[in-house]
Parts: structure tokens; C-alpha cells; sequence
């Protein structure tokens, strides 16, 4: 089985940032710690607020991350033509609203197939891979393949706010979820709300190929530093 690779959100670096209007701390060198630690990826999202992650952001980040940089982003035309110029490896389409403080579900797919089909073949036509940051509902996969998408990312927030019994069923909803993607030949990529805590058993997920993590590796920056928070993420999912 291969290993799962994890993806490291450095979102959150820019918001500490924003927080007191300075230059600093830089998520492109949080992003290059991240790299030397073992990320497989780097992710950002560039929200249409711009709240943390801004436009120039995304342009120095695409030149400095040496793994691969995956966008997240609202599925709207502003958003698809940014990404289709900037050519990133990934885009992962999420839904957005200017009140949340983090992404709060997955994106609604079912019933938009002909309206998210266009943009995404716009992004694969610009060589963009793009996934679909969705709720573990089977019919949700289904659109989700429909609309042409050739992967998924499980939202994995209500397994991770769960506990005891509850926590188990939402990761038996995760793991019929994941093989039910990977009958439709979707690759499968899973986040939110992860920790060290609970990572292990979505790693083990069958199919799981890649994982998304921000908010807590960045909390355990501040006392380990970002390469000890992401050696210890890696460790988690069993990869040290």
C-alpha cells in the first residue's frame, strides 16, 4: 500500500500576519519548512475576501514551493480564470461564505453538474488537476464524478469535532465514502479538523491517497517549530 502523503496548509501563518498588518511571519517560508519536513504539497486559499492569503501570496508561492501547490478556492469565474493563469498542479474547489471562519461543509454538488462542468474542464484544459472538497455522501461522489471531477477531498470535520460512538460511525461514513470514489475511479483526498489525535485512522482509510492539514499543524508550530510540527503530523499517520 502506498504511503499517504500529506499536504500542509500554511493559511494560518498568513493569518497571524494579517492580524497585526506587518509583513511577517511569510507562508512561502513556512511552506519551504514545511517541504524540508516532508510535505508532499503545500495547499493555500486564496478566499475572495483575501482575509489571509492574498494575490501576492499565490504568485511567490507558485514560484518557491518545490513539491506541489494546491489552490483552494470558490468555484466562481473570478477564482477559475485566476487559477487557469496561474497553472498550480492542484485546485481544490471548496465553498466559501464572507461570515465563516473556516470552511464549514462541502461543497454542494448534486444538482450543479452542468454548472461546475465548464469550469472544470476549463482548469483541466489549463493542465490544472482539480478536486472537489465534499461532505462523505455517496450521492454527492456520484455528482461529483458527473461533473467530470477526477478527485474528491472528504471533509473530515464532523468526524474530527465527534467523539466516542459518534466518532466511529462518522468514520465508517468516511470509509464507504472512500470506496465508493474509488469505484467511480476518483483519486480520494481527505481534511479538516485534523490532528495528531485523530489522523491515524482517516491514513488508514482505504484509497485515502492524500491529506490536507493547516490550523492544527501551525498551533503545534508554535512549540515545536513547523518542521517538528510536520514530523510529528507525518508520525501520526504513520509515515515515521
Amino acid at each position: 500500500m502506498a504511503e499517504v502523503s500529506l499536504g500542509v496548509n500554511v493559511d494560518h501563518v498568513a493569518t497571524i500576519r494579517q492580524a497585526r498588518g506587518t509583513d511577517y511571519p511569510d507562508p512561502v517560508e513556512a511552506a519551504l519548512a514545511a517541504e524540508r519536513a516532508g510535505a508532499s504539497s503545500i495547499t493555500i486559499h486564496l478566499r475572495e475576501d483575501r482575509r489571509h492569503i492574498n494575490d501576492s501570496d499565490v504568485s511567490k508561492m507558485a514560484l518557491a514551493v518545490k513539491t506541489k501547490l494546491n489552490l483552494e478556492m470558490a468555484a466562481t469565474d473570478e477564482m477559475i480564470e485566476i487559477a487557469a493563469a496561474l497553472k498550480p498542479a492542484d485546485v481544490c474547489l471548496v465553498p466559501e461564505r464572507r461570515e465563516e471562519l473556516t470552511t464549514e461543509g462541502g461543497l454542494a454538488v448534486r444538482g450543479r453538474e452542468n454548472e461546475l462542468a465548464p469550469r472544470l474542464a476549463r482548469l483541466a484544459d489549463a493542465g490544472v488537476k482539480v478536486s472537489l472538497f465534499i461532505d462523505p455522501d455517496l450521492d454527492e461522489i456520484s455528482a461529483a464524478r458527473e461533473s467530470g471531477a477526477p478527485a474528491v477531498e472528504l471533509h473530515t470535520g464532523r468526524y474530527a469535532d465527534a467523539n466516542g460512538e459518534r466518532a466511529a460511525l462518522e468514520l465508517e461514513l468516511l470509509r464507504r465514502a472512500a470506496l465508493h470514489a474509488v469505484e467511480l475511479g476518483l483519486q480520494v483526498n481527505a481534511g479538516h479538523g485534523l490532528t495528531v489525535a485523530n489522523v491515524g485512522a482517516v491514513a488508514a482509510l482505504p484509497g485515502v491517497v492524500e491529506l490536507n492539514i493547516g490550523h492544527s499543524i501551525v498551533a503545534r508550530a508554535i512549540f515545536l517549530g513547523i518542521e517538528g510540527a510536520v514530523g510529528e503530523m507525518l508520525t501520526a499517520m504513520g509515515r515515521n
